[in-house]
């Protein structure tokens, strides 16, 4: 199929999408969505750095000495 078929297609569903009634009961959407337990969230350990023994040190610079 050409790239304007499939464009033209792609347009057709998603009109049919987005006019049609899914039927869909909102209230019981709600219900379920508000009836579970609130969920664990996971918690990670801040990633650090070492921190250099003299804090003026430039930890991208080189230490040759040509």
């Amino acid at each position: 199929m050409g790239r304007g078929r499939q464009k033209a297609k792609d347009a057709k569903i998603a009109r049919e999408l987005k006019y049609t009634n899914h039927g869909g009961d909102l209230r019981d959407l709600e219900r379920e969505l508000t009836s579970h337990a609130p969920t664990q969230t996971v918690t990670r350990a801040p990633e650090t750095t070492p921190e250099p023994a003299d804090p003026y040190v430039d930890r991208w610079a080189t230490d040759d000495e040509d």
